[in-house]
């Protein structure tokens, strides 16, 4: 046949016949099949045939002239312009012999399914598309479900004109192609039943921070179109790369989505092939793949990544569509291109970090609205809300462009935009994808959004402060911070860093360190979980009147049970800290809640005491082997487990906060050995908080049972100064650089430098004192561990340090 190319005839050097999509496609149809990775099968209609169509009709000079002098910035003018020329294409019969090969074609793919006539996607694929520096993404159309000669005939037409849609013709021309060196193919393929189970997008990297070692998936109920479309907030989830070669289960994140509705085969004879319908409540509810589904996705992730790297002779992170058939329950890729945004950033920037950050970060900014954060910028300006895309042409250059859901055909709106909020989309939708290329901060999923912002107020949208973006009330100035890595040198004490949000991980990542010396519990429990834990203990022994219950339970919505929830929320929290560090070691400590802190949690109160100064009463290792609350910590030392042997990543490390007596120390390392933590056991070490006088005092005695100490600077200034550090009235008393103190890092450092074990710290005095810092290297401390923002300063002022120091 002359314009057919079954998938088996292609690989990725037929782009100029084929486009990118299907050149891909044949690729993997070649290569990765034999491998165990499922591509359904379908064909290719080249270039030639574009060409050809246009040529019979002697329409490309009439092209040509539509586009002559358009200025895709005047978004009428683009629209009467394109939309002529895409008339001039679905009006122009498909030449006779070419109608002929296209339906010969779909016969034997019909055959081949054993149907009478295959049910396929008519996907577009340009000849400049799905190429390593720009992604394309849905600037042409594609159609699901199509069956049938009749169908078949008038959806390749309408691909072949959709290579002028008002987006396509935008995005070519600010990215410099010549619209008549750009043709397009229009692949065939036959669909996968995911109307009848599942679909989404996955990346073989954040698409956020460019972290390599993270599969990132998205999915949905039914048809991929409402994830790709961003017509729902899909299920999304993380897989930590290294150890899932190692045959580990590393999911490091699952988060459920607004799944309202799902995409499926409207009736035959419909005016469109696929229709949306609301989804069930237990499908809302519930994560729309298995934990087994994910691994195998992102193995799936993994080979594809590494085929495609190996073939480009460079590193080449992938991403890619797929499906699951909910008749036969196999999971298909249904495409693969290179991401764009991320590995073009590396390429260009590489030594160097560009933080956002608010110029007075301590003033309190109203909260409007939130959603995904898409990019990592700020941006502020104007509300400008756009119900319909007929009215796109009302945005003004830097306003804030707030609708209910923006596709590629937005492209042009959103390039004069200072950034974007939606009701709607997921994090791999289009829309997130133009906008990380043409740099615009976005907010999707931001549900309600074109209700609770106005036309003309004034807003300042965050993308800056991890993976929940904020629309925030007023303009708030801002800075943008370049920082050089490239001539940093390596201090000889360890810099590590304070780690709360495991939305920030990745990014954190990205400074110069060598590891986490605090991972705060507390962040993790109180942001994922939010219920008390011995509410979820009481709820998972069946008992009928835990406060909140239905809060509660909404919350748990997609695990199994309020154990599962609650362990896994926590792995995955401590996972995704530990993931993004690795293998540098990064120490967890246990929760520390205060019993004030306990009973604002939902269904807290009828689990706390009422303490007049809970600083210093129910709190850190005194909890754990307590009648009341061992069981919650029992499932936190589980959890923790999980991490280190599921997940495979063992460079967490567990730290125990406040510990008042030997004697205590030995209960609660009986209650973590027995539920799968014991110092030594694969690489595992055990650390105390040295925050409190006493264990300064018996140092040696808590260093015989810990595998090292953690100054914890605020509560040991606390507790030997007798000041409440809360307290406003004496807060001019509170003071790290006391000479009492200082006396007390050194005997600390000095012990446990005798019994050769390790000592870092871990609290705010080296972020706020730089002469802290200073004197706990003269002191010769193991570690130092800082707030983000002080680790470069601190960094550069060790290694100055440890030279004059003759280290």
């Amino acid at each position: 046949m002359k314009y057919i190319k079954f998938f088996k005839e292609l690989n990725n050097k037929d782009v100029p016949i084929v486009g990118g999509k299907n050149a891909s496609i044949g690729e993997m149809f070649q290569e990765l099949v034999p491998m165990g990775i499922k591509v359904p099968n379908g064909f290719a209609i080249t270039s030639d045939a574009y060409w050809y169509l246009l040529d019979s009709a002697g329409i490309r000079d009439k092209i040509r002239s539509l586009l002559e002098d358009i200025d895709v910035t005047e978004i009428d003018v683009l629209k009467v312009r394109s939309k002529k020329i895409r008339d001039l294409i679905f009006g122009t019969p498909l030449p006779a012999d070419l109608r002929e090969e296209i339906l010969e074609a779909y016969a034997l793919l019909s055959q081949e399914y054993h149907m009478e006539q295959a049910d396929v996607a008519v996907r577009s694929s340009a000849t400049a598309e799905d190429l390593p520096d720009a992604s394309f993404a849905g600037q042409q159309d594609t159609y699901l479900s199509v069956q049938g000669h009749q169908e078949l005939i008038h959806y390749v037409k309408s691909c072949f004109a959709s290579l002028f849609t008002d987006r396509a013709v935008s995005y070519r021309a600010s990215r410099g192609f010549d619209h008549f060196k750009v043709a397009l193919s229009v692949g065939v393929q036959k669909m996968v039943r995911s109307d009848k189970g599942s679909s989404g997008v996955m990346f073989s990297i954040d698409t956020e921070t460019g972290f390599k070692d993270a599969v990132f998936i998205t999915s949905s109920w039914g048809l991929g179109e409402n994830v790709v479309g961003g017509t729902v907030n899909p299920d999304e989830f993380y897989v930590f790369k290294p150890t899932l070669a190692e045959g580990k289960r590393p999911i490091i994140k699952r988060q459920l989505g607004h799944k309202h509705l799902k995409m499926v085969y409207a009736a035959p004879g419909s005016e469109h092939p696929t229709k949306n319908i609301p989804t069930t409540e237990e499908e809302f509810n519930t994560f729309s793949v298995s934990d087994e589904e994910i691994l195998t996705l992102a193995r799936y992730a993994t080979i594809i990544e590494k085929h495609y790297s190996q073939e480009a002779g460079e590193y080449r992170p992938m991403d890619m569509e797929w499906a699951k058939d909910g008749v036969s329950g196999e999971l298909y890729i249904v495409q693969a291109r290179p991401e764009t945004v991320q590995s073009q950033r590396m390429k260009k920037g590489g030594s160097k970090l560009e933080k956002y950050r608010f110029l007075n970060e301590e003033t309190k900014k109203e909260v409007i609205i939130t959603g995904k954060a898409i990019g990592g910028k700020i941006g502020h300006g104007k509300v400008r809300v756009i119900e319909s895309i007929v009215n796109m042409s009302d945005i003004r250059e830097g306003e804030i462009l707030v609708t209910d859901n923006t596709d590629p055909d937005w492209e042009p709106a959103m390039k004069k935009a200072a950034a974007v909020i939606t009701n709607r989309g997921g994090r791999t939708c289009h829309a997130a994808i133009v906008a990380r290329e043409i740099g615009v901060p976005a907010i999707v999923g931001a549900i309600g959004s074109t209700e609770r912002l106005e036309t003309g107020m004034e807003v300042t949208v965050s993308c800056a402060e991890g993976e929940e973006g904020f629309v925030y009330a007023g303009i708030h100035e801002y800075e943008v911070e370049v920082i050089d890595l490239s001539n940093l040198e390596q201090p000889k004490t360890k810099i590590y860093m304070n780690v709360g949000n495991p939305e920030k991980a990745f990014g954190f990542a990205q400074i110069p360190n060598n590891g986490v010396g605090l991972a705060r519990m507390e962040f993790i429990i109180n942001n994922y979980i939010k219920a008390h834990p011995l509410a979820l203990v009481d709820l998972q022994n069946g008992k009928k009147d835990v406060q909140d219950i239905e809060q509660i339970r909404s919350i748990m919505a997609g695990y199994e049970n309020p154990k599962d929830f609650f362990t896994k929320k926590i792995a995955e929290g401590v996972g995704m800290i530990a993931s993004a560090f690795y293998p540098d070691p990064v120490i967890v400590r246990t929760s520390d809640f205060k019993s004030n802190e306990y009973r604002r949690m939902i269904g807290g109160a009828a689990y706390e005491p009422h303490e007049e100064n809970p600083m210093i009463g129910y709190r850190g290792a005194s909890r754990y082997y307590s009648e009341q609350y061992r069981p919650a910590f029992e499932w936190e030392c589980q959890a923790l487990a999980s991490v280190r042997s599921e997940m495979g990543l063992t460079n967490m490390k567990v730290m125990i906060p406040f510990l008042r007596s030997p004697e205590e120390g030995k209960k609660v390392l009986e209650i973590m050995r027995r539920n799968g933590l014991v110092s030594g056991e694969n690489g595992l070490e055990i650390y105390v908080m040295c925050e409190l006088p006493v264990n300064v005092i018996l140092a040696d005695e808590f260093l015989q049972m810990f595998d090292g100490f953690s100054i914890g600077s605020n509560d040991l200034t606390q507790l030997a100064l007798g000041v409440d550090r809360d307290g406003e009235l004496v807060s001019h008393v509170f003071d790290e650089r006391n000479p009492a103190l200082l006396k007390l890092f050194a005997q600390a450092i000095a012990a446990a430098k005798k019994a050769g074990k390790y000592c870092g710290i871990c609290g705010q005095a080296p972020s706020d004192y730089p002469e802290i810092a200073e004197f706990l290297v003269k002191e010769g401390i193991s570690s130092i561990s800082l707030n983000p923002d002080s680790v470069i300063g601190t960094w550069e002022r060790v290694v100055k340090l440890e030279k004059e120091l003759g280290r």
